[in-house]
């Protein structure tokens, strides 16, 4: 967090007793709105985990230039290889 003091003003307003009063938490968003909000990564239960992994330079950027969906076609490369 910054050290630097919070600016209030007409496009930032301080809340007032009633603005608490009428918010209400993100679990009630649609999930649409809710899911613009969610941080990096994957949704829960998703049975993938991240781990750090060095692979050749070359390997890594012919399954980079394929596009979006790089990370899972390594998976499904190596699920294949499986011993």
């Amino acid at each position: 967090m910054s050290d630097k003091p919070v600016v209030f003003d007409e496009d930032n307003p301080e809340w007032t007793d009633e603005d608490f009063a009428r918010a209400r938490p993100a679990s009630e968003l649609p999930p649409r709105v809710a899911a613009a909000f969610r941080g990096p990564g994957r949704p829960s239960g998703s049975g993938k985990r991240a781990v750090s992994i060095r692979l050749d330079e070359d390997v890594l950027e012919k399954f980079r230039a394929t596009g979006p969906g790089w990370q899972s076609r390594i998976n499904e490369v190596l699920k294949r290889a499986q011993v």
